[in-house]
Parts: structure tokens; sequence; C-alpha cells
């Protein structure tokens, strides 16, 4: 629309455009029988695009009610309708319209714009016979050979999951673009035919940067790490979703290291990170103690006015107590004024991890008060914090208020928590009695929680029959191994540390050393155990 125009239409016109509320259109609507102008089709069907934008399922309903009532709707009416209900939760009521706009407006004919939208209705709810068919009916009319209908069916049969004829469809269209290409990659990706996305792409005779972070993602969704980092390498041209693409490789695949220089590098390519970029990044810190770095994001966060909330105050309250800064990791979820679930269950974390058990329990009974909901998470940080303070009674109560009243089944986790806080207790029989009972049956790590306490307490006979039970679990897992030999040691039984060693060689299980990182003046420092810092 050109400038005069938008200075000569209705200032109802501007108003519905601009309307940010259904409140707001409501009121447009209001106003336009008042004044006549709800008589103009165009300026009626204004009405309903506010749904496209905003497409749920109150809108979308008040948006028919008004499409309804327009007594000649046009092609733009329909589309327009059309195009909501495809963005919307429910897709497939976008066909009804298209039905009626075939069959009982005889002066409206769709044209591409139509086929688009409701291709992409098919695509979204998973509706390829009823794709299929309109792509019969809009090579009836003529419209098949348009680049956009065309780019949207390759669309549709590669979502559909018919990798073939989406192909078969890419191949024998006359005039491609980045977007028929993209298409197509993007459903190799996300189907993880990482082989059949490569030989596309360098086939590819048009890249965009969506291209390239498509070919990054796949990658990282299936473990291929170095992969990702040569496509990343090779980019003539990055953005941050490039740059969040490979560092969040990096993180899952636990390289927390080169995340941290990765984010280095992104800052001197002058690269502005966004909230997906502080969350790894700050993740990275709190799992190598980088705590400067990660105090230097946070100040970076505020000197750019980016709100401190949800997955952001998440990430810095769990860097500061992994870092060793409680105080500080209190001081950000206190000050955090719009909190989630997750908020809640790094605070409760970190101050089980700080040996702060009562406190843990203390904001825990605040976010019940405040209308949160707890989930397994939140049960897994407040039964770790009673473990690690020795609050028993108080766990017990926690198990039993986590499966009695919330209806949350306990996992693997709940129950290592749980045995550990009797094992420290010295209740080792009714520790043994709930590992026996719990119903994942092969759960090593609870076994070796048990075996721990034994080692504490000496029961050298419960020990050892839990180590037979974990080598039965698991023989060449070292830590049943390693964990009887300590205790047989720890009494003077030498023989029986011998005898322990050589059915570890002979089961050539080995103990893997551990290794550590640590941040000294601004550098991340990794070592094995044994072994000097490695730079």
């Amino acid at each position: 629309m050109t400038m005069s125009a938008c200075l000569s239409q209705p200032p109802i016109l501007s108003f519905t455009d601009m309307a940010t509320s259904l409140t707001e259109i409501q009121q447009a609507h209001a106003h336009m029988i008042k004044t006549g102008h709800f008589n103009n089709t165009f300026a009626a069907s204004r009405l309903i695009s506010f749904a496209i934008t905003n497409p749920d399922p109150q809108t979308l309903s008040y948006s028919h009610s008004v499409f309804t009532r327009i007594h000649d709707p046009n092609s733009y009416t329909f589309n327009t309708l059309i195009r909501a209900y495809a963005n919307g939760l429910n897709p497939q009521n976008a066909l009804p319209i298209f039905l009626q706009m075939l069959s009982g407006h005889a002066n409206v004919v769709p044209d591409k714009y139509t086929f688009t939208f409701v291709l992409k209705a098919c695509a979204n709810f998973g509706g390829l016979r009823e794709g299929m068919q309109i792509h019969g009916h809009l090579l009836k009319n003529g419209i098949g050979s348009d680049l956009f209908v065309q780019n949207t069916l390759v669309h549709i049969y590669a979502k559909s999951g018919c990798i073939k004829s989406a192909r078969n469809m890419l191949d024998k269209m006359p005039n491609r673009d980045v977007v028929s290409w993209n298409a197509l990659l993007s459903a190799y990706v996300e189907m993880r035919m990482m082989e059949l996305a490569r030989e596309l792409f360098d086939g590819m005779e048009e890249r965009s940067v969506e291209s390239w972070n498509f070919m990054i993602s796949g990658y990282v969704n299936v473990g291929l790490v170095e992969e990702a980092r040569r496509v990343f390498n090779m980019m003539p041209l990055k953005n941050v979703v490039s740059w969040n693409a490979i560092i969040t490789g990096y993180a899952h695949a636990s390289c927390f290291k080169e995340v941290l220089l990765l984010f280095e590098d992104m800052q001197n390519a002058k690269v502005k990170p966004d909230n997906c970029t502080f969350v790894n990044v700050l993740s990275a810190c709190a799992r190598v103690g980088a705590l400067s770095q990660g105090e230097w994001i946070h100040a970076y966060i505020d000197k750019n006015g980016i709100g401190i909330d949800g997955f952001i105050a998440t990430a810095l309250v769990d860097m500061y107590s992994k870092c060793g800064n409680i105080e500080k990791a209190m001081k950000v979820f206190r000050s955090t004024l719009r909190k989630d679930v997750s908020t809640w269950n790094s605070i409760i974390s970190g101050l089980s991890i700080h040996g702060f058990g009562e406190s843990a329990l203390q904001i825990f009974s605040e976010m019940i008060v405040e209308g949160f909901e707890p989930n397994e998470v939140t049960f897994i940080g407040v039964l770790s914090a009673c473990s690690r303070s020795g609050l028993l009674n108080e766990g017990r109560e926690m198990f039993d208020l986590m499966t009695r009243v919330y209806g949350i089944q306990p996992t693997v986790e709940h129950y290592g928590c749980m045995v550990d806080l009797l094992g420290r207790q010295g209740l080792l029989e009714e520790a043994e009695e709930l590992v026996r009972t719990m119903p994942q049956k092969e759960a090593p790590v609870v076994w070796e929680s048990l075996l721990g306490s034994c080692k504490n307490h000496g029961n050298i006979e419960l020990a050892e029959f839990v180590a037979r039970k974990l080598l039965e679990l698991n023989p060449q897992d070292s830590a049943g191994y390693v964990q009887l030999s300590n205790m047989y040691a720890s009494v003077g039984r030498w023989d029986d540390v011998m005898e322990v060693r050589s059915k570890m060689k002979a089961q050539k299980v080995n103990k893997e050393p551990g290794c550590s990182m640590i941040e000294v003046d601004g550098v991340i420092h990794e070592f094995l155990a044994g072994e000097g810092i490695i730079p």
C-alpha cells in the first residue's frame, strides 16, 4: 500500500491493523457496524486478519463469526480465514472454509494464495490424502506451475514423510529457489537422514544462511558435533542461530571448554548473543566452575537491559550455585520477579548442594504457597537436601507427599535419594528393603549408593551381598569392585582385597580415571586424576 493510500484510509482501519488484543478487535468491529464500514468487504476482512498472528481458539472463533456476517466475501476474505486456521491449533478447520469457497460462491475463484494456505494446513495436521486431492485440483485449474504453490507441495510431501514424492516434485520443477531446496532439506534433517541431507546440500543451486543452519542442527541432533563444526567453519556468513546451533551441540556433548571458546569467538565476530546463547554458556560456566566468566555474562545481561526471568534466571541461579556462590544465587533468585518452576528447582538444588537443607525446605514451602506445582525435579532437589542435611523425618514426609498428594511416581533418582538418606542414618536394612521393593529392578546407581553406606557403617556382610548384586547387573562396571576392595582394605582383609583385584583383572575391568576442569585467573584448565594440569 502506498503512503498516500495509508494516509487516506479511514482511521478505524489503522486502529484495526495495530490492534494487540481481541478486545480491541471487538471495539473496531463495533465501530465499523456503527459507521457502516462493515458493509465494505475489504474493511470487514481486516478484522479477520488479526487471527493470522494470534491463532488461539477464542480469536479464531470470533474471526469465523465475523466471516459468517460478511454478505459478499471475496477471495481475500476466504484466504485470510483459511490462513488463520492453517496457523492455529486445529488446521484441519481450514478445509471446510476451502470447500465452501469452491461450492458456495461462484464468483469467488481460488488463487495461488488459497492453495498455498490450504496446503500448509494439510501439512500441519498431516493430511496427506487431502493434500494430494488439492494437488490434483490445482493442476486442473492451471496453477500447478506456480513456484509458490510448488514449494508448498514439496513442503507437504516432505513433512508427511513422502520423501520420494517430495524429491520427485523438486526434481521436476523447472524453476527452483532456495525455499524449494530448504523445504526438502529441512525434512531430511528432521527425519535424521543426514546422508541424504548432505547429498542434497552439496548439490543445491542456491544456499541461504538457513540452509547451513539446517545442516549444523541436523548433525548436532544425531551427535555428530565435529561434522557440524566443519559445516559451521565453512559458512560464508553466520548469524546468531548458527552460533547457537554449534554452541548447543558442544554443550550437549559436554564439551564445555569448547562452548566457552566459541562464545569468545562469537564476541569477536560482533554477533549479538540472545537468550539461547546465554543459557548454554551459563550452563557451561556452571559445569566447569568458571565463575568469573559467568559473572561477566551476568554483567553483560544487566548492562544491555535484558530481563532476568525464566530460563536466564534459572541458568544464573544454577551457575552461581555450582560455582560456589550460593549467596549470589539466592540474590538473583529473590530479585527475579517472574519465576517459573525451573527457577524454584534451581535454587532448591543449589541450597541442597551447599548443605542448607532446612533453607531448601523453606523455599519449597514458599513455592507451594505462591501457587507453583512441584514436579519430579523439584522432589529430587528436596529429597537430596534432606539426605545431605540428615533430615530423616522431613525426607520421609516429602517422599510420601510426592506420591500421595502430587501423584508423582518415584524414579530411580528419587529412590536413590531415599536410599542415601536412610544409609547415612545407618538404617541399612530399611534402605535395602526399599531397594528390593522399587519397581526399577535394574538400577545399579541405587545399589552403589547402598554399597557406599555399607562401607561407611562397616556392614561387611550386607556389602558383600550388594556387591554381588551390582556385578550381576553389570560385570564390567568397576564401581562394585572398587568399593568392596576399599572396604576390605579398611578392615585389613588384604587377602580379600587381592581376590577382588584378581577378579577385576580376569574380567578385564578397568577403572576410568577421574577428569576435572577448573578456572584459574579466567582460564579453564582440565586435568586427569594422577596427572598435572593440562592447559
